[in-house]
């Protein structure tokens, strides 16, 4: 059974940096497109970043020159740092992962952004 575990998350200062990672089992990760999406209360689920099986990434506009996606396929692993975190950027962090028909989701990350 495919498994991604988000970890990282956690309580910030508005300014403060996070990095969070996702851990994949039980796939042949380097071939999956890994993306980064969150959903805060009240609000639907928004993509936040993504990264090819190539490394080509890609940011939403809300996070770009503040986020950054990466990978490391020997280790399975997205992640996502976050700098110049706002309080805006407070919800619950999903990765995914994507390869042809399948899509597989993480339980998720909460990020809190508050002083």
């Amino acid at each position: 059974q495919v498994q991604l575990v988000e970890s990282g998350g956690g309580w910030v200062q508005p300014g403060g940096s996070l990095r969070l990672s996702c851990a994949a089992s039980r796939i042949i990760f380097n071939i999956y497109t890994m993306s980064w999406y969150r959903q805060a209360p009240g609000k639907q689920r928004e993509l936040v970043a993504t990264i090819t099986s190539t490394g080509t990434t890609n940011c939403a506009d809300s996070v770009k020159g503040r986020f950054t996606v990466s990978r490391d396929n020997a280790k399975s692993t997205v992640y996502l740092q976050m700098n110049k975190l706002k309080p805006e950027d407070t919800a619950v962090y999903y990765c995914k992962a994507h390869y042809r028909f399948e899509d597989y989701w993480g339980q998720g990350t909460q990020v809190t952004v508050s002083s």
